[in-house]
């Protein structure tokens, strides 16, 4: 067994048993009703027919002028774009366009500002000629807050000379709707839609830093590798990632399933999964820097690449990049992600299916293209170079990590896996000696698992001070503000999502970003979810979403409005001149 082999056995010791320790019941609590709702959509839940959820009751008013009521439950919407009206009197038909009453405004992650109507919405249509004898028909289209969608819906209705409405038997109305399809305005969503922006998700998940380095040096292999060796390794890598996803999906989906609130990096909020990943990257770096030759039966990284026994190392290589792309929640992928967690299982696995297919895909395509591997550098002294400065990346994600775990427990308990690193690489430079170095090397790398699994009898607590001008997030809280009709900004963070971070960084606490919050009179609350928490798991949810970034926007009664993940300084201040101007 290689050195790597053998970590990987030990660090399964305490990097296992990590849905089981965290694996709670899903809370209960739930804001108020002055909030949007807050039904878990990834747990067992029933959506109402389109019937009932949008009723729809047309009244005559006069002899060229008919009233639309819909009346709608709590936490279902209507469209106001979606709203189609025309009238048939004999041949003739007249495409009607009302005067729309005043609607709320959303933010769309992906369509960008659309207006909409909760509760009810009642439109007059006034005809160009008697309505006595003609057919109306309406086109409409809701969603539910929960985050599901129905697909566009057409009713027709027959007006007497009487004055009597009676809606005609369509096709549309026979159609079965009990189970509401994951659908917007724009034509062709559903399953295949999910799975274009999953794919799209899974491409930029190769720009995340801690992935970059690990593709870098398969890249490398490219520049000597021949054809068929370099299309071999990029199957192989692809089928790596591919059955990662597929994995991760059947945790997940199985853990919803069964009650639990658990989300897209779940397992990073266990410390011992952490800390497991924080040595393996250490050891990474090591190898990188020449300290220790790893073995290619478990993980390949450099210039082994084009050999033989590289095969594994290549799958491998696209399992690890699966598990550090995991901080991480890429455009389009919240949508895709909440949407195949509500899905049977089989639909589910195909929308990660697609994920893991759109981040191989860069790789798998360099492997095939000529054009591209024009483009590489011959090979040469530089190669080597190139492995032992991209080490350093390694090391930096490794002491992330370990602050990670750090903030997760105690200060304490990231010193002495600090230690454990540094016993993990003299067990390393040991194991190429004798029998005698062979044990004292396998006695520290026993020894930096047992650090890495040890926890103080008390962990203090380790939560420092929140950023100024904001508070800590609970549903009390947040439901009394939006009763006092105080706005409210809503960001669900963690130490682990890096995205989450830049955000921060670069947007949310500037001082640009924090006067116009101070301005607008709007309360920032951060949801720490570096922990495992049942109740922020299930405002994520809520939401239609299962990973971090999460930023929601509310302003009283109103439906809150979410924010983009990836988010822009202007954003922020359009959405938040939006909440000024109510």
């Amino acid at each position: 067994m290689s050195s790597l082999g053998l970590l990987f056995v030990l660090c399964a010791v305490f990097c296992t048993g990590t849905a089981v320790a965290q694996s709670t019941p899903l809370s209960g609590n739930a804001l108020t009703s002055a909030a949007a709702p807050l039904s878990n959509q990834f747990v067992e839940q029933e959506f109402l027919p389109v019937e009932q959820a949008y009723p729809l009751a047309v009244e005559p008013l006069s002899d060229n002028s008919v009233l639309l009521v819909w009346q709608m439950p709590p936490g279902y919407y209507l469209y106001q774009h979606a709203f189609r009206f025309e009238f048939f009197q004999g041949d003739e038909s007249t495409k009607l366009t009302p005067e729309f009453p005043p609607a709320i405004v959303r933010e769309d992650e992906f369509f960008g500002r659309v207006e909409v109507y909760y509760d009810g919405v009642d439109i007059e249509l006034v005809t160009p000629g008697p309505i006595a004898g003609g057919q109306l028909r309406v086109t409409s289209q809701g969603c539910a807050d929960a985050g599901l969608c129905y697909p566009p819906r057409t009713q027709t209705f027959a007006i007497d000379q009487n004055g009597n409405v009676s809606e005609l038997d369509t096709p549309a109305r026979r159609a079965p709707v009990s189970s509401p399809l994951m659908s917007t305005s724009a034509p062709g969503q559903g399953l295949l839609f999910m799975m274009l922006l999953a794919f799209a998700g899974g491409i930029i998940l190769n720009l995340m830093p801690c992935v970059l380095p690990i593709l870098s040096l398969k890249v490398l292999g490219f520049a000597s590798a021949p054809a068929h060796q370099r299309r071999q390794h990029g199957w192989l890598y692809s089928a790596g990632v591919v059955l990662s996803f597929l994995l991760v999906a059947g945790i997940l989906l199985g853990l919803r399933g069964a009650g639990q609130a658990i989300g897209w990096g779940f397992q990073l909020q266990s410390p011992g999964f952490v800390i497991g990943l924080a040595y393996l990257f250490v050891v990474m770096g090591l190898a990188l820097s020449g300290v220790v030759e790893l073995g290619s039966r478990f993980m390949n990284l450099g210039s082994d690449l084009a050999q033989s026994g590289g095969s594994a190392g290549s799958f491998f290589t696209g399992v690890l990049a699966v598990v550090v792309a995991s901080p991480c929640t890429a455009p389009f992928m919240g949508t895709a992600l909440g949407y195949a967690l509500v899905q049977p299982p089989a639909q589910g696995l195909s929308v990660f299916a697609a994920l893991g297919a759109g981040m191989a895909a860069p790789m798998l395509l360099l492997s095939y293209s000529d054009t591209a591997r024009k483009y590489l550098p011959r090979p040469g002294i530089w190669m080597e170079r190139l492995k032992q400065a991209l080490a350093f990346p390694l090391y930096a994600t490794a002491v992330w990590l370990f602050w990670v775990a750090g903030r997760q427990t105690s200060v304490d308990v990231m010193a002495a896996t600090l230690f454990g690193a540094l016993l993990i690489a003299l067990g390393l430079w040991l194991w190429r000696g004798a029998f005698l170095a062979k044990s004292t090397a396998l006695a520290c790398l026993v020894l930096a698992v047992v650090l890495g699994a040890w926890r103080p009898a008390q962990l203090g607590n380790n939560d420092s001070a929140l950023p100024p001008g904001t508070v800590a997030y609970t549903p009390e809280s947040l439901s009394q503000l939006i009763a006092d009709g105080q706005p409210v900004f809503v960001d669900v963070t963690a130490d682990w999502c890096i995205t989450c971070l830049a955000n921060e960084r670069a947007v949310l606490l500037t001082n640009t970003v924090q006067e116009a919050f101070r301005d607008a009179g709007v309360t920032y609350m951060i949801a720490d979810w570096t922990d495992y928490d049942p109740i922020i798991a299930d405002f994520v949810a809520s939401h239609g979403r299962s990973g971090i970034p999460l930023y929601v926007l509310y302003h009283g009664a109103q439906a809150p409005t979410v924010l983009p993940q990836l988010l822009r300084t202007q954003t922020v201040l359009s959405a938040l001149e939006r909440v000024a101007k109510s």
